[in-house]
């Protein structure tokens, strides 16, 4: 029998400038439905929508990240994709400010294709990533296959992919895909405080080099400088930059307009 719970898939809470976006079906391992996939994606447009927020950490709740699909959702029907989103609401479109996926216990299947959707990403030692998709005759198609590879050395993405066998987050640490690894239970702590050491920066600038940075790698060398242009010139020349040089010099600290 299918678990039920009338509490809200997704929940939200603010933490200053920092959004806090739980997925919270801990009954199902935090497997993704319709319902979760519609709330990520709303809340991915409240981090986006609200000048006040600067940042955001997507976490699970019980203890892990999460499961991937819920496969007893989408026999049913349920479909977990959202389009112009793909799965979850956010493996093809994240948010357009930095986002940061704190991990406990495992995040596998999708649940490791939504964290490779963030920016960073947080693990607590001895979390379990991988996609397992092969070992039921499917295919990681969430985005696992296609970000990984640009990420992680291509035998050891071959293995992830080919075995289905998880890795420990340390794994993943070492080559660089995992940003901080946490002591069991502390990666939402060291989650949010590192969203609090991005929140302290310009919003505009935060989200102009995040742009930069996914979009650079299909830009040819003739025109890499006049997209970044494009990209920066307005951040450059706005209200905060100014900002920014003149707390520089008077040993403050800046105060953030977006403007």
């Amino acid at each position: 029998m299918e678990p039920t719970t009338d509490a809200p898939a997704i929940l939200t809470e603010r933490h200053g400038s920092v959004l806090v976006i739980t997925i919270n079906r801990p009954q199902v391992r935090n497997a993704i439905d319709g319902a979760a996939a519609h709330g990520i994606a709303a809340a991915i447009d409240e981090l986006d929508g609200d000048d006040s927020l600067s940042a955001g950490v997507l976490t699970g709740a019980g203890g892990f990240f999460c499961a991937g699909m819920d496969l007893g959702a989408f026999a049913r029907g349920d479909a977990p994709w959202i389009e112009g989103r793909g799965f979850a609401g956010i493996t093809q479109r994240a948010s357009v400010k930095p986002l940061i996926a704190a991990i406990e216990g495992f995040a596998v299947a999708g649940g490791l294709e939504i964290a490779l959707s963030c920016d960073l990403i947080v693990a607590a030692a001895g979390a379990k990533l991988g996609i397992p998709e092969t070992k039921r005759s499917l295919v990681a198609a969430g985005g696992g296959l296609l970000r990984l590879p640009r990420r992680m050395p291509y035998h050891l993405v071959m293995e992830l992919a080919l075995t289905g066998d998880p890795m420990p987050a340390e794994r993943f640490h070492a080559f660089g895909v995992v940003n901080r690894v946490a002591d069991p239970g502390e990666a939402l702590t060291v989650a949010l405080e590192l969203a609090a050491t991005l929140a302290k920066n310009g919003p505009l600038a935060l989200v102009a080099s995040k742009r930069i940075v996914q979009e650079q790698q299909d830009w040819s060398l003739e025109e890499m400088w006049l997209k970044q242009a494009e990209i920066a010139g307005p951040v450059l020349m706005s209200a905060d930059a100014r900002e920014g040089a003149v707390a520089f010099k008077e040993k403050r600290e800046p105060v953030w307009t977006s403007s």
